[in-house]
Protein backbone atom coordinates (compact mmCIF):
# COMPACT_ATOMS: atom_id res chain seq x y z
CA UNK A 1 0.00 0.00 0.00
CA UNK A 2 1.27 3.45 -0.91
CA UNK A 3 0.98 6.02 1.87
CA UNK A 4 -0.72 9.02 0.30
CA UNK A 5 -1.84 12.35 1.74
CA UNK A 6 -4.37 14.68 0.12
CA UNK A 7 -4.30 18.29 1.30
CA UNK A 8 -7.56 19.98 0.38
CA UNK A 9 -10.84 18.06 0.39
CA UNK A 10 -12.93 20.20 -1.90
CA UNK A 11 -14.54 18.85 -5.04
CA UNK A 12 -11.32 17.72 -6.71
CA UNK A 13 -9.56 16.56 -3.56
CA UNK A 14 -12.52 14.50 -2.42
CA UNK A 15 -12.86 12.97 -5.89
CA UNK A 16 -9.22 11.87 -5.72
CA UNK A 17 -9.65 10.44 -2.22
CA UNK A 18 -12.72 8.43 -3.21
CA UNK A 19 -11.02 7.23 -6.40
CA UNK A 20 -7.94 6.06 -4.50
CA UNK A 21 -10.14 4.27 -1.98
CA UNK A 22 -11.93 2.59 -4.86
CA UNK A 23 -8.60 1.51 -6.39
CA UNK A 24 -7.52 -0.15 -3.15
CA UNK A 25 -3.77 0.46 -3.51
CA UNK A 26 -3.39 3.52 -1.28
CA UNK A 27 -3.70 4.37 2.40
CA UNK A 28 -4.93 7.96 2.49
CA UNK A 29 -4.62 10.77 5.02
CA UNK A 30 -7.00 13.65 4.29
CA UNK A 31 -6.25 17.20 5.41
CA UNK A 32 -8.53 20.25 5.41
CA UNK A 33 -9.34 23.10 7.78
CA UNK A 34 -13.07 22.64 7.14
CA UNK A 35 -14.55 19.91 9.39
CA UNK A 36 -17.46 19.45 6.98
CA UNK A 37 -15.02 18.71 4.15
CA UNK A 38 -13.25 16.13 6.28
CA UNK A 39 -16.57 14.59 7.32
CA UNK A 40 -17.44 14.07 3.64
CA UNK A 41 -14.38 11.85 3.09
CA UNK A 42 -13.92 10.19 6.47
CA UNK A 43 -15.23 6.86 5.19
CA UNK A 44 -12.67 6.79 2.37
CA UNK A 45 -9.39 7.36 4.23
CA UNK A 46 -7.35 6.03 7.11
CA UNK A 47 -7.30 9.29 9.02
CA UNK A 48 -8.25 12.94 8.76
CA UNK A 49 -6.46 15.99 10.13
CA UNK A 50 -6.55 19.77 10.11
CA UNK A 51 -2.75 19.97 10.53
CA UNK A 52 -0.76 20.07 7.28
CA UNK A 53 2.40 18.89 9.03
CA UNK A 54 0.69 15.56 9.81
CA UNK A 55 0.55 14.76 6.10
CA UNK A 56 4.32 14.86 5.69
CA UNK A 57 4.96 11.18 6.43
CA UNK A 58 3.39 10.03 3.14
CA UNK A 59 5.18 8.69 0.08
CA UNK A 60 3.01 10.92 -2.13
CA UNK A 61 1.49 14.22 -1.02
CA UNK A 62 -1.27 15.64 -3.19
CA UNK A 63 -1.67 19.42 -2.94
CA UNK A 64 -5.29 20.00 -3.96
CA UNK A 65 -5.83 23.53 -2.69
CA UNK A 66 -6.64 26.82 -4.37
CA UNK A 67 -3.65 28.38 -6.15
CA UNK A 68 -3.42 31.37 -3.82
CA UNK A 69 -2.73 29.22 -0.74
CA UNK A 70 -0.23 26.79 -2.30
CA UNK A 71 2.71 28.77 -0.94
CA UNK A 72 1.32 28.75 2.61
CA UNK A 73 0.75 24.99 2.46
CA UNK A 74 4.27 24.33 1.20
CA UNK A 75 5.73 26.40 4.04
CA UNK A 76 4.20 23.93 6.52
CA UNK A 77 5.45 20.84 4.67
CA UNK A 78 8.90 19.43 5.33
CA UNK A 79 9.51 16.76 2.71
CA UNK A 80 12.58 14.87 1.51
CA UNK A 81 13.79 14.23 -2.07
CA UNK A 82 12.52 10.65 -1.73
CA UNK A 83 8.94 11.91 -1.43
CA UNK A 84 6.73 13.20 -4.22
CA UNK A 85 4.38 16.17 -4.34
CA UNK A 86 1.51 16.01 -6.81
CA UNK A 87 0.30 19.55 -7.42
CA UNK A 88 -3.10 20.06 -9.01
CA UNK A 89 -3.35 23.83 -8.46
CA UNK A 90 -4.36 25.47 -11.75
CA UNK A 91 -1.78 27.89 -13.10
CA UNK A 92 0.90 27.02 -10.52
CA UNK A 93 4.01 25.92 -12.40
CA UNK A 94 6.29 23.04 -11.49
CA UNK A 95 9.15 25.52 -11.03
CA UNK A 96 7.11 27.51 -8.50
CA UNK A 97 6.50 24.43 -6.37
CA UNK A 98 10.04 23.08 -6.77
CA UNK A 99 11.46 26.34 -5.40
CA UNK A 100 9.52 25.73 -2.17
CA UNK A 101 10.16 22.04 -1.45
CA UNK A 102 12.89 19.39 -1.50
CA UNK A 103 10.44 16.76 -2.75
CA UNK A 104 10.14 15.47 -6.29
CA UNK A 105 7.41 17.58 -7.93
CA UNK A 106 4.88 16.33 -10.46
CA UNK A 107 2.15 18.63 -11.71
CA UNK A 108 -1.15 17.10 -12.76
CA UNK A 109 -4.45 18.39 -14.07
CA UNK A 110 -7.05 15.74 -13.25
CA UNK A 111 -10.83 15.99 -13.39
CA UNK A 112 -13.77 14.99 -11.23
CA UNK A 113 -14.20 11.61 -12.92
CA UNK A 114 -11.30 10.45 -10.72
CA UNK A 115 -13.99 9.49 -8.21
CA UNK A 116 -15.28 6.70 -10.47
CA UNK A 117 -11.94 5.68 -11.99
CA UNK A 118 -12.70 7.49 -15.26
CA UNK A 119 -10.38 10.47 -14.84
CA UNK A 120 -8.53 12.11 -17.69
CA UNK A 121 -5.33 13.73 -16.42
CA UNK A 122 -2.48 15.69 -17.93
CA UNK A 123 0.86 15.12 -16.20
CA UNK A 124 4.14 16.98 -16.35
CA UNK A 125 7.38 16.78 -14.41
CA UNK A 126 11.01 15.76 -14.90
CA UNK A 127 10.51 12.65 -12.77
CA UNK A 128 7.14 10.95 -13.11
CA UNK A 129 7.79 7.93 -10.94
CA UNK A 130 6.27 4.46 -11.23
CA UNK A 131 4.55 5.23 -7.92
CA UNK A 132 2.81 8.19 -9.53
CA UNK A 133 1.88 6.18 -12.61
CA UNK A 134 0.22 3.49 -10.47
CA UNK A 135 -1.76 6.19 -8.66
CA UNK A 136 -2.91 7.73 -11.93
CA UNK A 137 -3.83 4.36 -13.43
CA UNK A 138 -6.04 3.69 -10.40
CA UNK A 139 -7.92 6.89 -11.19
CA UNK A 140 -8.27 6.61 -14.97
CA UNK A 141 -6.30 7.60 -18.06
CA UNK A 142 -3.44 10.09 -18.29
CA UNK A 143 -1.13 11.73 -20.80
CA UNK A 144 2.42 12.89 -20.01
CA UNK A 145 2.94 16.30 -21.61
CA UNK A 146 5.40 19.20 -21.64
CA UNK A 147 4.93 21.93 -19.05
CA UNK A 148 4.29 24.45 -21.83
CA UNK A 149 1.20 22.47 -22.87
CA UNK A 150 -0.46 22.53 -19.46
CA UNK A 151 -2.72 25.53 -20.17
CA UNK A 152 -4.35 23.86 -23.17
CA UNK A 153 -4.52 20.54 -21.32
CA UNK A 154 -6.23 22.32 -18.41
CA UNK A 155 -8.83 23.59 -20.86
CA UNK A 156 -9.38 20.23 -22.57
CA UNK A 157 -9.53 17.79 -19.67
CA UNK A 158 -9.77 20.04 -16.61
CA UNK A 159 -12.57 22.32 -17.84
CA UNK A 160 -13.81 19.84 -20.43
CA UNK A 161 -16.21 17.91 -18.17
CA UNK A 162 -18.36 21.03 -17.79
CA UNK A 163 -18.50 21.38 -21.58
CA UNK A 164 -19.53 17.74 -21.91
CA UNK A 165 -22.18 18.15 -19.19
CA UNK A 166 -23.58 21.04 -21.22
CA UNK A 167 -23.78 18.91 -24.34
CA UNK A 168 -25.40 16.04 -22.43
CA UNK A 169 -27.95 18.51 -21.13
CA UNK A 170 -28.63 19.74 -24.67
CA UNK A 171 -29.20 16.18 -25.93
CA UNK A 172 -31.35 15.42 -22.89
CA UNK A 173 -33.55 18.44 -23.52
CA UNK A 174 -33.91 17.49 -27.18
CA UNK A 175 -35.07 14.05 -26.08
CA UNK A 176 -37.58 15.57 -23.66
CA UNK A 177 -38.88 17.89 -26.37
CA UNK A 178 -39.38 14.81 -28.53
CA UNK A 179 -41.52 13.12 -25.90
CA UNK A 180 -39.12 11.16 -23.67
CA UNK A 181 -39.44 11.24 -19.89
CA UNK A 182 -36.74 13.43 -18.34
CA UNK A 183 -35.00 10.57 -16.49
CA UNK A 184 -35.05 8.37 -19.58
CA UNK A 185 -33.68 11.12 -21.79
CA UNK A 186 -30.85 11.86 -19.36
CA UNK A 187 -29.93 8.18 -19.01
CA UNK A 188 -29.83 7.68 -22.78
CA UNK A 189 -27.84 10.87 -23.41
CA UNK A 190 -25.31 10.32 -20.61
CA UNK A 191 -24.75 6.64 -21.38
CA UNK A 192 -24.33 7.47 -25.06
CA UNK A 193 -21.52 9.91 -24.23
CA UNK A 194 -19.94 7.33 -21.91
CA UNK A 195 -20.07 4.58 -24.52
CA UNK A 196 -18.83 6.81 -27.32
CA UNK A 197 -15.91 8.03 -25.21
CA UNK A 198 -14.93 4.48 -24.30
CA UNK A 199 -15.06 3.53 -27.99
CA UNK A 200 -12.70 6.38 -28.92
CA UNK A 201 -10.23 5.33 -26.20
CA UNK A 202 -10.26 1.63 -27.05
CA UNK A 203 -10.52 1.78 -30.85
CA UNK A 204 -7.59 2.01 -33.26
CA UNK A 205 -9.78 3.95 -35.69
CA UNK A 206 -9.79 7.74 -35.77
CA UNK A 207 -12.90 9.73 -34.91
CA UNK A 208 -13.85 10.41 -38.54
CA UNK A 209 -13.86 6.67 -39.23
CA UNK A 210 -15.98 6.04 -36.15
CA UNK A 211 -18.49 8.64 -37.34
CA UNK A 212 -18.63 6.96 -40.74
CA UNK A 213 -19.27 3.60 -39.07
CA UNK A 214 -22.42 4.98 -37.41
CA UNK A 215 -23.67 6.84 -40.50
CA UNK A 216 -25.61 4.56 -42.86
CA UNK A 217 -26.31 6.08 -46.30
CA UNK A 218 -29.68 7.86 -46.27
CA UNK A 219 -30.08 6.92 -42.59
CA UNK A 220 -30.96 8.94 -39.51
CA UNK A 221 -27.43 9.62 -38.26
CA UNK A 222 -26.16 11.14 -41.49
CA UNK A 223 -29.07 13.59 -41.44
CA UNK A 224 -28.10 14.70 -37.94
CA UNK A 225 -24.42 14.92 -38.86
CA UNK A 226 -25.23 17.08 -41.88
CA UNK A 227 -26.92 19.52 -39.49
CA UNK A 228 -23.81 19.55 -37.28
CA UNK A 229 -21.40 19.93 -40.21
CA UNK A 230 -23.42 22.87 -41.51
CA UNK A 231 -23.42 24.58 -38.10
CA UNK A 232 -20.82 26.51 -36.09
CA UNK A 233 -20.68 23.88 -33.33
CA UNK A 234 -17.02 22.99 -33.88
CA UNK A 235 -15.98 26.64 -33.80
CA UNK A 236 -18.04 27.33 -30.67
CA UNK A 237 -16.51 24.37 -28.82
CA UNK A 238 -13.07 25.62 -29.84
CA UNK A 239 -13.94 29.07 -28.48
CA UNK A 240 -14.90 27.55 -25.13
CA UNK A 241 -11.63 25.61 -24.95
CA UNK A 242 -9.59 28.66 -25.99
CA UNK A 243 -11.28 30.83 -23.35
CA UNK A 244 -10.42 28.31 -20.64
CA UNK A 245 -6.84 28.05 -21.94
CA UNK A 246 -6.44 31.84 -21.82
CA UNK A 247 -7.70 31.94 -18.24
CA UNK A 248 -5.25 29.20 -17.24
CA UNK A 249 -2.43 31.24 -18.78
CA UNK A 250 -3.59 34.33 -16.87
CA UNK A 251 -3.49 32.41 -13.60
CA UNK A 252 -0.02 31.09 -14.43
CA UNK A 253 1.33 34.55 -15.23
CA UNK A 254 0.36 35.74 -11.75
CA UNK A 255 2.61 33.11 -10.20
CA UNK A 256 5.39 33.64 -12.71
CA UNK A 257 5.59 37.25 -11.55
CA UNK A 258 6.24 36.27 -7.92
Amino acid sequence: MVQTSVIGCGNMGSALIKGLWRGGNHTVTACDLDPDALESVVDYCERTTTDVSETADADVVVVAVKPDIVSAVLEDLELSPEQTILSIAAGVSTDYVEARTDANVVRIMPNLAAETGNMAAAVTGETVTDEVRVLLEDLGEYAEIDEAQMDIATAVNGSGPAFVFYLIQAMTEAGIDGGLEADDAETLAAQTFKGAAETVIRSDEDVDDLIDAVCSPNGTTIEGMEALWDSDVQEIVAEAVNAAEERSAELASGFDDE
